[in-house]
């Protein structure tokens, strides 16, 4: 008696994301290495801030990464903190998420939902923080 051929579960569609993720991310980021955010006027414009006057936690993000890819850390630092302290735990957590993303229990929904979490409240409070007064230093 012959055993059936074992099916693996084709995984096509992940590796077709994945790629067209970093083709994506490749591409935005040649697009801001050569074009400043702030001499051309074709990037998005900050919704939240245009109606509120606010800084939302993204204002400054673009022109920070352009800075950052030209080698200016502490000017990017400048203009959104956040965004560039986030760089290496965003990076490691997508690496992490792409090394394990066929072992079960690899990450387990807890966990993730507890960063995702703990992002989210550093993110707000970031937001608010950079609008008050005294904290001149957090804003672009």
């Amino acid at each position: 008696m012959e055993l059936p051929p074992r099916i693996e579960p084709a995984r096509p569609k992940s590796r077709h994301f994945a790629l067209a993720s970093v083709m994506f991310f490749v591409s935005a980021s040649v697009v801001l290495f050569f074009f400043n955010p702030v001499e051309y006027h074709f990037y998005p414009v900050c919704w939240f801030y245009r109606c509120t006057g606010l800084l939302c936690p993204g204002c400054g993000g673009l022109r920070a990464m352009h800075q950052l890819s030209h080698g200016h850390v502490l000017e990017a630092l400048r203009l959104n903190a956040f965004a560039v302290a986030a760089i290496p735990f965003v990076a490691a957590y997508a690496w992490r998420r792409y090394r394990t993303r066929g072992q079960t229990g690899a990450l387990y929904p807890r966990r993730t939902n507890l960063i995702v979490c703990c992002a989210v409240v550093l993110l707000v409070i970031f937001g608010v923080v950079r609008n008050l007064p005294g904290f001149d230093w957090l804003r672009p």
